[in-house]
């Protein structure tokens, strides 16, 4: 994967514990806990995200994420990337995916992004 946004996210995620990426073709990458997903990129272009519906709503609301391009009443959310300066947003929409603070016992809200 050349330099560039997503070449860093992928750095930044693929660091943390039990994160799992596979590249397909055409700059696709996943990543995955597990069996599950909690993002994938559309090379330097996009990153799709799922979270439940009230977190994407939250998401949404709070301008830190966009409705899924082609799934919007669905809990997933899109980003579009349009260079270095939105790789720490994005960066912290994957940790939220990865730590799920919805699940904890105080977890009704979605924590502030840095």
């Amino acid at each position: 994967m050349s330099d560039g946004p997503a070449a860093a996210i992928v750095r930044h995620v693929s660091a943390w514990p039990g994160v799992i990426v596979e590249q397909r073709g055409y700059g696709f990458v996943e990543f995955r806990v597990g069996r599950r997903e909690i993002g994938h990129l559309h090379g330097s272009r996009l990153a799709d995200l799922p979270f439940p519906v009230r977190i994407r709503e939250q998401l949404v609301a709070a301008g830190r994420a966009a409705p899924h391009y082609l799934h919007p009443d669905t809990g997933w959310v899109s980003f579009y990337i349009t260079g270095e300066q939105d790789v720490a947003a994005i960066v912290d929409l994957f940790r939220m995916n990865y730590d799920r603070p919805w699940l904890t016992p105080a977890g009704g809200a979605i924590p502030a992004g840095s």
